[in-house]
């Protein structure tokens, strides 16, 4: 039997439809056409397979962590971890059932208020942190597998060290972070369709876990001082601490408050269930916080140390195989979420970008080397500076949200032309490409959080009462955004981009346009292009 072997293509697959004909092409490729019918795959097991997968991480864990440590109380932080989901939650749902109705991604549906070139500054802002935190995810399952390894062979903790210091990371981490990293490939090489079976499978593994160390905190403490702690601070400082806490843990999934239209766009099931975020979101992600409280106090009992990293709180126990499948567990969900939250997100940014020779599969595993790229033992060994500018670059998602919902909702109704979302020169062309109602509703957005931003990443630098704003950067930035670009769009509206009824996927697919039969060929952009 004779193996025939072929080079890699340099450029992507391209489908044969409406959507990839004439100038078309620049702008699209197999991975970011519609979904058509027969490879919509997901249903609301799926779907909350997939929530599930995603809130049980080390993240949510800490949540409670860094907002005990501004001086509120236990209480207080489960209190900020559910408003705060609340509040994204609806964004989530709204913005993801927009890739249940067009089944196009982010990337794609952002051309629609942002304009096809304007588009740019909302995908690059994206791409950007779906990477670095790709890089940093990665590196916390390293340390799952350095604990991991460590339970098989104790003596793997105390390998000699052959990397200097000043790098920031020792070698038996370092070989934690290789094997993490290959770990990952094959799920990076996988289509999102089957990815969900990834996401079902975490959902059952990681939950028992995360409540079998629940149980553990019980059985061995009554609670501990976390528990009896009351607030130290008070008055305006109160106010201020519980502002800036419910603003920081919106950031940290402001992220999938833009993207969810990656992976609802695979749904096959009613737009009515993206509702089912709005309960669910809240209750999962305050419980999973409520653990990281009880069990870091329960190790602060039993051995003498708050500790708030999972991974130094489980490396005290001295069962072994209890170490080794806690560890997995986290290892697990740092593989989960690193695929949702940044390489799938990274993929389809650079497919937007460079749709001739990028699809999501290559995007990921560009993605994937970016992260070596990007040396994240370092980032966390300098780690105030830079994941003060990570956690605080969500003061530009909140506003790039704000803009999708509302333009969709509110200014169109509803209603977008699936097959324009394609056309350079189509109805979502507006000025040379750029909506600039939602560029200036963007910088509105932004600007007042820009002087607390640069504090936050320099503290040297004093802005005074200047820093307020950006406390509550994400609330302010999406609704100054969203009051800027309703008042623009009314009083200077697109009239081109309203349409009288919407064009679906399906019916570009089946060749009917508003309900009548037309050939497909009514779809084709004209050769000519506007000025």
């Amino acid at each position: 039997m004779k193996v025939k072997l072929t080079c890699p293509r340099p450029k992507v697959e391209k489908s044969h439809s409406a959507f990839t004909r004439g100038d078309n092409a620049r702008w699209t490729n197999a991975d970011l056409d519609p979904i058509p019918r027969h490879a919509r795959k997901w249903g609301v097991v799926s779907f909350i397979a997939y929530w599930i997968s995603d809130a049980f991480n080390a993240a949510t864990w800490e949540f409670a962590s860094s907002i005990i440590a501004v001086g509120l109380t236990w209480r207080e932080s489960l209190s900020i971890v559910a408003v705060s989901f609340f509040i994204v939650s609806i964004v989530i749902s709204l913005n993801g059932a927009t890739g249940v109705i067009h089944h196009a991604p982010f990337p794609v549906l952002s051309r629609a208020s942002w304009g096809f070139w304007g588009s740019y500054v909302a995908i690059t802002s994206r791409v950007i942190l779906a990477v670095f935190w790709f890089a940093i995810q990665t590196m916390n399952g390293a340390n799952t597998v350095r604990v991991m390894l460590g339970a098989i062979w104790p003596s793997f903790l105390t390998l000699p060290n052959h990397i200097p210091e000043s790098q920031g990371i020792a070698t038996n981490t370092m070989v934690g972070f290789v094997l993490f990293w290959l770990a990952q490939l094959p799920f990076l090489y996988m289509h999102p369709n089957k990815l969900r079976w990834l996401f079902m499978a975490k959902s059952v593994i990681v939950p028992v876990a995360f409540i079998a160390i629940l149980i553990w905190a019980f059985r061995t403490t009554d609670g501990g001082e976390t528990f009896h702690q009351k607030a130290v601070v008070s008055g305006s400082a109160y106010s201020w601490a519980y502002l800036a806490s419910l603003t920081s843990v919106i950031g940290n999934y402001a992220t999938l408050s833009v993207n969810q239209a990656d992976f609802s766009r695979y749904s096959k099931v009613s737009v009515k269930w993206q509702l089912l975020y709005v309960p669910m979101l809240p209750i999962v992600f305050t419980f999973i916080s409520f653990i990281g409280i009880a069990a870091s106090s329960a190790g602060a009992v039993n051995y003498g140390t708050l500790e708030w990293d999972p991974m130094a709180l489980i490396s005290n126990w001295e069962n072994r195989a209890c170490r080794f499948f806690a560890a997995f567990a986290f290892a697990l969900a740092a593989l989960g979420v690193n695929i949702s939250a940044n390489s799938l997100s990274a993929a389809n940014d650079l497919a937007a970008l460079f749709p001739g020779y990028v699809n999501i599969r290559r995007g990921q595993l560009i993605c994937a080397v970016l992260s070596w790229a990007l040396v994240p033992w370092k980032i966390l060994e300098s780690a105030g500076s830079f994941l003060n500018f990570m956690s605080a670059y969500a003061i530009f998602l909140g506003p790039i949200a704000a803009i999708m919902v509302f333009d969709f909702w509110v200014i169109h109704h509803r209603k977008y032309d699936t097959l324009a979302l394609y056309q350079p020169y189509g109805i979502y062309r507006y000025n040379h490409g750029i909506n600039w109602r939602a560029i200036v509703a963007f910088l509105v957005g932004v600007a007042p959080s820009l002087p607390g931003f640069i504090n936050s990443i320099n503290p040297s630098i004093e802005v005074g009462v200047s820093v307020r704003p950006y406390e509550f950067g994400w609330l302010l930035g999406f609704a100054a955004t969203s009051l800027v670009y309703l008042l623009l769009s009314h009083g200077f509206p697109a009239k081109e981009t309203h349409l009288e009824h919407a064009v679906l996927p399906d019916d570009v697919y089946d060749g009917v346009h508003a309900g009548e039969d037309e050939s497909e060929e009514r779809y084709v952009i004209s050769s000519s292009k506007e000025a």
